[in-house]
This record gives structure tokens, sequence and C-alpha cells, in this order.
């Protein structure tokens, strides 16, 4: 039996990779030809591009790779909702060494088939090279339907910040790994695959929310990017950020003092990454539901990104800097 890609070759792998994608309504035209054909109702397409680079974003010994398809299409697809498209297609670029195990290229395909069927879209296609380091590179498209996009500059004094999704626990999860402890299986599954949610992207925007964006680089950071965009400054409340129960398990094993679990739980929260939760502004009179949790507003701040303060984002009043915990800290 074949083992490897390069033993099955470029072309026989692209059909057997192709043929377990399945199709959607959005899709004319499908992998096979010299490009898709993708419907775009609204007349409009939103699109984004993400890598992952092995030893850099995954690590074959960490996650299996049914754990890094849900993740290439998961972080991808953050990105479309975070703008209130619904997904509709990927294009996939696989580069990696002729020695891969076939087990391996038919385990991710499986993973991205199955985030594919709990966010919606198809794979269209993409395109597959040799390459010493296994590197993917995934483009998402999405539909607007209708709606104008939520972008990062509309956000306004008063607004209302709140987030949805789980936050600190990929970190945490992380952290686990790092140190080789035992730890949560909910952190462990966040960060190997992340589980955005999806459907509160077009959510927001029918809700009527002014900014949005995905959580990749820590709620204080990401916010920046919407007081920078939007000329506006935000404070966060710390009792506002009410930890899950393995984060404050996970901050317990990893070595956080007993009376300080909740402290500890609400800094990784804060700032630690590759969440892929979603983070909104919306004016103050929006009725949220209950899986937006509001955690801070909105304050004026001199317009132009250049007079915004240097740490637009704060906590309780105070300049949240990286750091902390040791055991947390990325370098």
């Amino acid at each position: 039996m074949l083992s490897t890609i390069g033993g099955l070759g470029e072309f026989a792998l692209i059909t057997r990779v192709t043929s377990q994608f399945p199709s959607t309504d959005d899709v004319i035209l499908g992998p096979g030809d010299d490009a898709a054909v993708v419907a775009a109702p609204d007349g409009r397409t939103v699109a984004t591009t993400d890598l992952l680079v092995e030893g850099r974003h995954f690590r074959r010994e960490w996650s299996t790779a049914r754990d890094v398809g849900h993740r290439a299409v998961a972080q991808n697809y953050a990105d479309v909702v975070a703008m209130g498209a619904r997904p509709t297609g990927l294009l996939i670029g696989f580069a990696a060494p002729a020695d891969l195990p076939l087990a391996w290229a038919e385990e991710f395909t499986a993973g991205v088939r199955e985030e594919c069927a709990l966010a919606g879209g198809a794979v269209v296609g993409g395109d597959m090279v040799g390459s010493d380091t296994l590197t993917i590179a995934v483009t998402a498209l999405g539909d607007l339907e209708g709606r104008a996009p939520v972008r990062r500059d509309g956000a306004r004094a008063g607004d209302v910040v709140a987030y949805t999704g789980h936050l600190g626990l990929s970190a945490a999860g992380l952290a686990l790994l790092e140190r080789g402890v035992d730890g949560p299986a909910d952190c462990l599954s966040e960060h190997r695959r992340p589980s955005p949610p999806y459907a509160a992207g077009p959510e927001a925007a029918v809700l009527g929310a002014t900014a949005m964006l995905d959580i990749s680089d820590g709620l204080v950071q990401d916010l920046g990017h919407i007081c920078r965009a939007s000329g506006v400054r935000v404070d966060l409340e710390s009792d506002a950020l009410r930890p899950e129960p393995a984060l404050l398990e996970a901050v317990r094993v990893l070595g956080a003092p007993a009376g300080n679990a909740v402290a500890a739980a609400r800094r990784l929260m804060a700032v630690g990454g590759e969440d892929h939760a979603l983070a909104a502004v919306f004016p103050p009179e929006t009725g949220l539901p209950e899986h937006w949790h509001a955690v801070g507003v909105v304050a004026e701040a001199p317009r132009g990104s250049e007079e915004v303060p240097e740490h637009p984002v704060t906590l309780d009043g105070d300049v949240v800097e990286r750091g902390g915990w040791d055991h947390f800290r990325r370098e």
C-alpha cells in the first residue's frame, strides 16, 4: 500500500482529497478546472487569507492532522464572520514534504470537511506543492447577504463592548502543552481546535454592531485595533470577565496560587491569544442575547490614529501590560 503523498503523486492526491469535499449551493463550479466559480448573491465578496506553518502555528506532536484541519478552517472563517458575513468558500494551498504520511493528508482533509459542516461553505479549490516545511495557506470567502460589513472604525463613545465565545482557554491549553502537564480537556481542545461562534457574526451585524473583530491576538490587543481605527479608547471591567471553570482549573494546574486563580484566569482572558472568539461594539440601547457578554464601554479619545493613547484599552482604568505570570508569558 502507498504510505506517503510522494508515493501517491500530486495529481492522484488532488483527486483523492477533492473527492471527499461536498459542494454547496454557493458553488457554481468546484475543484477540477483552472479556477472555481462561487456565487456572490450580494454582489460583494468578503475575502481573507491566513497561513499555518508547522513549528510556528502547530506541532504534529501536539495536534493531530484532523485538529490542524479544523484549525485551518476555523481561524479563517472566524475572520469572515467577524465582518458580519456568512462563509461560502475556501481555497487551500498545501505545501508538504514528499515523505508526509498519506494518512496525515487524509486526516487533515477530514478535519477540514468536518469544520466546514459546522461553519458552512465548501472547499472550491487550491494548490499542492512539495516543500521542506509543512505549510497550509487558506483563503476564505463570505457573503454579506445585503448587510453592510461590520468594520473596525465604527465605534463611538458610549457604545458597549461585548464578546461571545471562549476567552483564555486556548492560551491556557498552549501553556499546558508547553509545560508538558495534563489539564482540563476544554482548554487543550480549544487550543487544538478553536470553536468560533460562527452564527454570532451575522447576528451582531443584524443587531447593529458598530465595530467587530475576531479575537486572535488577545482581547486587549485586538480591541486596540478598533480603538485606533475608530479614534476612541475602551475601558474593560475586570468583574465582567467571568472565567469558565476549565480556565480556573487550568491556572491552578499551572501554578497560580489558590487565592489568585481568578485574577490569573482574568489575565488570560484579557491577553491570551488564538481564542477566535468575537468582540463587538454595540449602541448602548442594544438588547444583547445572553451569549454576548458586556465587558466594557467605549470612551472618547482625540481623532486620528497618531493621537490615540499608546495603550487605548484599559482594565478598571489601568494599563494592561503583557507579561505577568511567567508560565503564561510568550516571547
